[in-house]
């Protein structure tokens, strides 16, 4: 009797034993369902804001592109009916009786140069890590368009004896205008390249006949010209630095 009796205790406690490892085996694994849980779910918040910092990121980039072209357009349009009606630059006559006495590509391809230009410049003061923090506001970047469009009526109208002393006063025009409103290596270096490429596409337009300026002096073009191009791409540039504030930034995959 005795030893039936310590058989059964024992085998009670066994049972209890096992019992209680399933218990203890349950309650880790709820423990563990629940660790993940808050896990999981701030990984699927993170991946949602990701995702809704990227949509922001590209609409403000397609709305600064939008902008930036219509403004390069426009400014394209009346700059160079100003030249025309001054007769710096001459088209054929077929393209002088059409809209705006303009050809048609000129709008178009200087929105999309003023959109690119425009989006470059925020985006090399990003990389170089060098933010852009002079004179940050849009009356003075409107100021910096009128001192631009003050340029190029200064093209067309001012009398020198010669193209060197008219080019000489531009040039000087164009640096005070960066040192007025901009003031950055990155601007400078910039306004520099935009200026050649922009100078030698004109003179192959030019040559392969497009159109034509009078009285060419460098090239088959003006040797003003690549002040124009310098200015230019210094004032779209502070267009593209002052649309560029406050719009989120580019997120990064970790």
């Amino acid at each position: 009797m005795p030893r039936l009796e310590s058989c059964a205790w024992s085998c009670s406690c066994a049972a209890r034993g096992r019992h209680g490892s399933q218990l203890g085996d349950t309650a880790a694994e709820l423990a563990a369902k629940v660790a993940r849980s808050p896990s999981a779910s701030s990984a699927s918040s993170t991946t949602s804001s990701s995702t809704s910092s990227t949509l922001n990121w590209s609409q403000h980039l397609v709305q600064r592109s939008v902008v930036l072209f219509v403004v390069g357009a426009f400014m394209a349009l009346v700059l160079n009916l100003l030249q025309i009606q001054r007769n710096v630059t001459l088209f054929p006559e077929e393209v002088i009786s059409t809209l705006f006495s303009s050809a048609w590509w000129v709008p178009p391809c200087c929105g999309t140069a003023a959109a690119v230009v425009g989006l470059l410049y925020p985006c090399i003061d990003s990389h170089l890590g060098e933010p852009h923090k002079f004179k940050r506001e849009w009356a003075s970047v409107m100021r910096c368009i009128a001192v631009f469009v003050g340029i190029n009526h200064a093209s067309a109208k001012l009398d020198f004896a010669n193209n060197v002393q008219l080019s000489l006063t531009l040039a000087a025009l164009s640096l005070g205008l960066w040192w007025t409103f901009d003031r950055s290596r990155s601007g400078l270096g910039l306004g520099i390249t935009i200026a050649f490429v922009a100078t030698l596409i004109t003179q192959f337009l030019v040559y392969n006949g497009v159109y034509q300026y009078t009285s060419p002096d460098f090239l088959y073009i003006r040797s003003w010209l690549p002040c124009i191009f310098f200015s230019g791409g210094v004032t779209v540039g502070n267009i593209g630095r002052q649309l560029a504030m406050g719009i989120p930034e580019k997120p990064h995959n970790d």
